[in-house]
């Protein structure tokens, strides 16, 4: 079968259009103008407070001054006469470099004013203070141009004691206000830096430099991959991954999980946050845990009773495959691979699919193998039989042909009648039946106790028991003929209870090596595998069956062999007292 992925990846708007150092180039030069301007209005708001804290301080002090000259005292006090005034506005204005200067009388209106336009006009006041003595510096509007402004109230001083004086001392004759233009944010500007479009280029130039370095180092980094493509690998990645019917879990070299799909989420039955846990801290046993890490050595089982983990694995090609796992009740295949990159390891990635319905047909489909091997076994006996009766026919022992024929059918009767008495389930029946005639077409003798004892069980529990029976008895029957001694045989015992169900086989093999003994389920094996390698998950389908049940296999070595024993709970669909009866 052949699989395409197609990679579909958005239509790039107008930006993403560019490459990635383009982009980058373009990110970057907005920060930076970003951060110039920031800095230029920092700048500004700096120079500005600057501007209005020293200049404020000269004008003040320049107000202050004027207000004090006595000469602008006397002209301006009751009955002066304005002339030297203008001239010495006009001084102030030519030696301190301010921009007006205005002298006002008591009523506020300008008497000299360096400023045509304000010449005999009211003059705005900063605070009401101001007229009544205070003095003020800021800024304002004048004439609608922005000044830092200073006002100074002009105060009565007599000329001479013995005079008497108009006014009290001390009333104020006016306000002197002293104007500064402020400077334009462009003047500001280049106040500060005159160097600023040099700045700005160097600036422009290192950043397109490092942006350019930056994108190569990232596409090194991506594969060479822009981020349109990433992004649609990404969309497919995540498109792919959880729509895959089978579970992926993907690992670091440090053992940590990179990726997980909901699939392998649920038949792990792993945490919702999954996703940066290190494998030691996932709630999973031995088992799975060495067959995600890539552990080669034979399999393991966890062999806790809570359901968790056993199986088999297979190493082709440096790729673990078709690893065999019992995962809480459901059979999982799984295979493991290892990723790298210019020969730079990357870490693994394990997918894996459940198994389990298709476990339970194949010992659905066991139970007519059963059947078939039953029909070609006595095919095959009946055929040597025949023989054996054609022969005597040829040879005129007609007596021995009658006696033969007497024989075969009282064996063949009586093995009949034993096994359908002491078993009443007829799957079971026909299952040890089959079972018979594969061991004697083995040269194996398969025999059923005296105290076998089974009714009629429901069909599901029938289907189970069988999965059992027919497990122990393969295992055994592989292990009796294996031996090299004449009598060999397997000795089937069932008993039944109104609860529970206990199957025992015994086998004249060569039992269990005491270093084996422990292993046996925990691996796997069956007793053939025992001794020569790996045979399947018999066995441990076996105690997982009895597990369900709330039971357990056990296994010992005998001085004729080996000894199975499981156990587990079944619904019985007849009374076992009547079966008793009718033995």
């Amino acid at each position: 079968m052949k699989v395409e992925f197609v990679l579909v990846t958005q239509r790039p708007g107008r930006f993403g259009r560019l490459s990635l150092a383009g982009q980058l180039l373009v990110v970057q030069m907005v920060i930076l103008l970003g951060v110039l301007v920031t800095v230029a209005l920092v700048s500004l708001a700096q120079s500005d407070a600057t501007f209005t804290r020293t200049e404020g301080r000269r004008v003040s002090a320049i107000a202050e001054q004027l207000a004090s000259t006595p000469i602008v005292r006397s002209e301006m006090s009751p009955g002066g006469v304005v002339n030297v005034l203008p001239a010495v506005v006009q001084s102030v204005v030519t030696q301190y470099g301010v921009t007006s200067v205005t002298i006002a009388d008591a009523d506020e209106v300008a008497r000299v004013s360096s400023d045509p336009t304000i010449d005999r006009t009211r003059i705005p006041l900063g605070a009401p203070a101001v007229g009544e003595g205070a003095s003020w510096t800021g800024v304002m509007d004048v004439r609608g141009e922005r000044m830092l402004v200073a006002q100074s109230p002009l105060l009565y001083t007599p000329t001479s004691s013995s005079e008497s004086a108009p006014l009290p001392v001390g009333a104020q004759l006016g306000t002197v206000m002293v104007a500064v233009r402020m400077p334009s944010a462009w003047d500001r500007l280049q106040g500060n830096s005159s160097y600023l479009p040099t700045y700005l280029g160097i600036a422009l130039v290192l950043g397109g430099v490092g942006s350019w370095l930056l994108a190569r180092r990232i596409k090194r980094q991506t594969l060479g991959l822009e981020p349109a493509e990433i992004t649609g690998l990404a969309e497919s990645r995540e498109a792919m991954l959880f729509g895959l019917a089978e579970g992926v879990v993907a690992l670091d070299t440090n053992e940590r999980i990179t990726l997980v799909n909901n699939v392998a989420q649920r038949l792990l039955d792993l945490p919702e946050h999954v996703v940066g846990m290190r494998l030691d801290d996932l709630p999973i046993g031995p088992r799975l845990r060495d067959v995600l890490r890539g552990v080669t050595d034979d399999v393991t089982d966890e062999g806790s009773g809570d359901g968790s983990d056993e199986g088999t694995s297979e190493r082709i090609d440096g790729v673990q495959r078709d690893q065999v796992v019992l995962r809480r009740g459901k059979v999982l295949v799984m295979n493991r691979m290892e990723v790298s990159k210019d020969g730079r390891p990357l870490g693994s990635v394990t997918t894996l699919r459940d198994r389990t319905e298709l476990a339970d047909l194949e010992r659905e489909i066991g139970s007519f193998r059963s059947t078939t091997e039953l029909l070609r076994a006595q095919a095959h006996e009946f055929a040597n039989q025949l023989h054996t009766i054609s022969g005597l026919i040829q040879l005129g022992e007609y007596d021995e042909v009658v006696g033969y024929v007497d024989s075969v059918s009282e064996h063949r009767a009586q093995l009949d009648l034993t096994v359908s008495r002491r078993i009443r389930d007829t799957a079971v029946t026909a299952l040890v039946m089959a079972k018979a005639a594969q061991a004697t077409e083995r040269r194996v003798e398969l025999r059923v106790s005296d105290d076998t004892s089974l009714g009629r069980i429901g069909p599901r529990d029938s289907a189970d028991v069988a999965a059992v029976v027919g497990n122990l008895v393969d295992n055994a029957i592989d292990a009796a003929a294996s031996s090299d001694g004449d009598d060999t045989w397997v000795e089937l015992t069932i008993r039944q209870d109104a609860s529970s169900l206990e199957v025992s086989v015994a086998d004249s093999g060569p039992g269990i090596a005491p270093e084996v003994v422990t292993e046996v389920f925990t691996h796997g094996y069956t007793t053939k595998a025992a001794r020569a390698g790996e045979r399947g998950i018999g066995l441990a389908l076996t105690r997982l069956i009895c597990q369900r049940r709330g039971g357990e296999v056990e296994v010992e070595s005998t001085p004729t062999g080996a000894k199975f024993v499981a156990r587990l709970t079944v619904e019985a669909a007849e009374p076992v007292a009547a079966v008793e009866e009718e033995r």
